[in-house]
């Protein structure tokens, strides 16, 4: 559910957008996941960093809290009975069924009833449309949905990433410590974790805690309205185990602070506090979500956000600069050009701050 936003200023769709010369879109990871740069954005003047140098960033007795999701190889290719090529994205495996929600591009729309053939492997059956808009497919597949997009299924690498999925991206557009299979992008900050890197954290007193949100192809819809209170956001799957929320609590009674590895775990966090008493800051539980937060939300859980860098215009964009404020953004993002730090989600990354 989402939240109304009051500021003292009415922004549009307009105020998030920003000139990106498209050389600075990565179009692949770095040779080594913490020797991406990263900008340190928590005071009045950016500092160019390296990943690698974050626990020396953060405090002992800070709490990282990661999204343990794992990337599905949700993509797949087709043709209908007619023969007719199509391509589907799974968005959501329907828990204990052989059910799929897809998005499906194809000549014509396969209606209720038709089969579609995958990979030349395997059929699937249309149910019928669901979604907000009916834009979502609803599809039975002849077997278990995750064991066939793992033998069949391609990497759903983001619109803006122009090679084909091949072996180095199963590897890298993951994270270390993926243990939850449901997502169709990967929550990108955390993608510039390495195992020496978390026991770094470990030994310098910094925790960690894990959340599940199971990212949508959603994430790289647009806004199609300038007046955004109009827009509608995609839903998402989340669950805060009770020791997450517990850790939390824990953290923040002994004065320590809360960084978010990425806004998707943001976004799971700040969910989970929205119906909670001060008292327990935030419920735990697993739930959809479709909360959009833009500058004039109040936050209540996260202190510190590691992010990437977000596409003009973004839902995301909107999200980090609710967190750091307006103007700071703007001017983090005018560096980060200058600077040439490599954007999206195989690019660079930044430390922000409430």
């Amino acid at each position: 559910m989402s939240t109304p936003t009051s500021s003292a200023r009415t922004f549009t769709l307009a105020d998030f957008d920003f000139e990106l010369p498209p050389e600075l879109i990565a179009q692949h990871p770095a040779s080594e996941r913490s020797g991406s740069r990263l900008l340190d954005g928590r005071g009045p003047q950016p500092i160019d960093r390296v990943f690698r140098e974050l626990p020396e960033l953060l405090r002992s007795g800070d709490l990282l809290v990661f999204n343990n999701t794992r990337v599905i190889k949700a993509r797949l290719y087709g043709n209908k009975a007619s023969g007719g090529a199509l391509e589907a994205l799974v968005e959501r495996i329907l828990p204990g069924t052989q059910e799929v929600w897809a998005h499906v591009r194809a000549s014509k729309s396969p209606k209720p009833g038709a089969r579609l053939r995958f990979a030349d492997a395997f059929d699937a059956e249309v149910l019928g449309r669901c979604g907000p808009d009916g834009g979502v497919f609803h599809l039975r597949f002849e077997g278990d949905p995750l064991t066939l997009l793992d033998q069949h299924g391609h990497v759903p690498l983001p619109p803006y990433i122009t090679h084909a999925d091949d072996a180095d991206d199963v590897r890298r557009y993951q994270t270390v410590f993926a243990s939850a299979p449901g997502a169709v992008a990967a929550p990108t900050a955390a993608l510039h974790f390495d195992e020496a890197l978390l026991a770094r954290l470990a030994e310098r007193g910094i925790r960690s805690a894990e959340v599940t949100l199971h990212v949508g192809a959603g994430t790289f819809q647009p806004v199609r309205t300038d007046d955004l209170t109009e827009h509608k956001m995609h839903s998402e799957w989340f669950d805060v185990p009770a020791a997450t929320a517990e850790a939390i609590r824990a953290t923040r009674a002994a004065g320590g602070r809360i960084v978010s590895v990425g806004t998707t775990t943001l976004r799971a966090l700040e969910s989970a506090a929205l119906h909670a008493s001060p008292q327990e800051l935030l419920q735990a539980g697993s739930r959809d979500t479709d909360i959009f937060i833009t500058p004039g939300f109040e936050l209540k859980v996260v202190d510190v956000l590691i992010t990437n860098f977000h596409l003009p215009k973004s839902t995301l964009l909107m999200l980090v600069s609710a967190l750091a404020g307006y103007e700071h953004i703007r001017a983090l993002y005018r560096h980060a050009i200058d600077q040439r730090y490599r954007f999206f989600s195989y690019g660079d990354a930044m430390l922000i701050e409430r």
